[in-house]
C-alpha cells in the first residue's frame, strides 16, 4: 500500500477562520485519501472580503527556507503540486523553481495550477504576474483551471463562441498543460440564462503514441451570492477526480462540478437561514460548509452532466 500513497504539496493561503486556499483544499483532499503537505503563502485572520483582516505574508525567501527543510530530510517526493492565488512575482517564480526541481525528482509529478489573474474583464492581481503565468508557470503546469477571462489573457484570444473556446483550449495545450478546464464562461447556455457554461479539454497520448483530445461542455446552475474559496475547492477536487479518472475528463468533471454544487447549495441554505428572510448574508455566514459536506465530498451524487463535444 505504501507505494500507492499519494502526496500533494499545496502552496496556498491560510486563514484562521473560514475556507479559502489551503483551508478550502486540505480537508477535501484528506477526506479522499491524499496526504496533504501545506505551505501557507499567507496567514490571515480571515479572507479579505470581510470588513477587517490582519495577518502575515510569506516571502519568496521564506518559501525557499521551508522547501530546503523538506529537501534536507530527503522527503521532497511529491505526486502533485497545487497552487492558487498569489500576489507576488518573486514568490511565483520560486514556486516554478520548486515545481521544476520536484519534477526532476519525480517525472510523473502533476502540477495543478489555478492561474488566478482576475474575472469579468478586470485583473485583481498586479499586472506583472500576467507574463510570469504565461511564460513560466503555465508551461510547467499539467492541469489548469482558468476562468474565461484568464484563458483569454493567457492566450491573447477572445472567446465569443464555443469554437473560440475550443481554439483557446488548444492554444493552452500547446503552452504545456494536457488538461484545461475553463471553469466559467459568458457563452449562452442551452438551458437558459440561469445557467453558465464551463468547458474542458484533455489531451491523451494513446498506447500507440498518437494523441487524442477529449472536449466537454457543462451547463452549471448560476448562484446568486458571492462565495470565496470555491475556486480553491474546485482545483483540489479536479486534482482528486482526475487521479481517479486519469483518461476520462467527462467523469472527473461531473464529480468535481457535482461536489461544488452540493457544497454551495448547503452553504446557501445555511446562509439564508442565518441571515433571516429578505436579508443579505454576511461574509461570515457565506463561508463554505466544508465539514458538513464530508459525505458529498467522499461520494458526490452526480447532479451535473457533461456533454462530449
Amino acid at each position: 500500500m505504501h507505494e500507492m500513497e499519494c502526496r500533494v504539496l499545496s502552496i496556498q493561503s491560510h486563514v484562521v477562520r473560514g475556507y479559502v486556499g489551503n483551508k478550502s483544499a486540505s480537508f477535501p483532499l484528506q477526506v479522499l485519501g491524499f496526504e496533504v503537505d501545506s505551505i501557507n503563502s499567507v496567514q490571515f485572520s480571515n479572507h479579505t472580503g470581510y470588513s477587517h483582516w490582519k495577518g502575515q505574508v510569506l516571502t519568496a525567501d521564506e518559501l525557499h527556507v521551508l522547501y530546503e527543510g523538506i529537501k534536507l530530510n530527503n522527503v521532497n517526493h511529491y505526486d502533485y503540486v497545487l497552487t492558487g492565488y498569489t500576489r507576488d512575482t518573486s514568490f511565483l517564480e520560486m514556486v516554478v523553481d520548486i515545481v521544476q526541481e520536484l519534477k526532476r525528482a519525480n517525472p510523473n509529478l502533476v502540477y495543478v495550477c489555478d492561474p488566478v489573474l482576475g474575472d469579468h474583464g478586470s485583473m485583481y492581481v498586479p499586472a506583472n504576474l500576467h507574463p510570469v503565468y504565461k511564460n513560466k508557470v503555465v508551461p510547467v503546469a499539467d492541469i489548469i483551471t482558468p476562468n474565461q477571462f484568464e484563458a483569454e489573457l493567457l492566450t491573447g484570444k477572445n472567446i465569443s463562441t464555443e469554437k473560440d473556446a475550443v481554439e483557446v483550449m488548444d492554444l493552452l495545450h500547446q503552452m504545456g498543460p494536457d488538461t484545461v478546464v475553463i471553469t466559467s464562461s459568458d457563452l449562452p447556455s442551452r438551458l437558459g440564462d440561469r445557467f453558465l457554461v464551463s468547458l474542458g479539454s484533455q489531451r491523451i497520448v494513446m498506447p500507440d503514441g498518437t494523441k487524442k483530445t477529449q472536449r466537454i461542455r457543462m451547463e452549471v446552475p448560476k448562484v446568486d451570492a458571492v462565495f470565496v474559496g470555491t475556486g480553491d475547492l474546485f482545483a483540489a477536487m479536479l486534482l482528486a477526480w482526475t487521479r481517479h479518472y486519469p483518461t476520462d475528463l467527462k467523469m472527473a468533471c461531473e464529480k468535481t462540478f457535482s461536489v461544488m454544487h452540493h457544497v454551495i447549495q448547503r452553504t446557501i441554505s445555511y446562509a439564508h437561514k442565518m441571515a433571516g428572510p429578505g436579508r443579505r448574508p454576511s461574509p461570515a455566514q457565506l463561508e463554505l460548509r466544508m465539514v458538513q459536506s464530508k459525505a458529498d465530498i467522499e461520494d458526490p451524487a452526480i447532479v451535473i452532466e457533461a456533454t462530449v463535444l
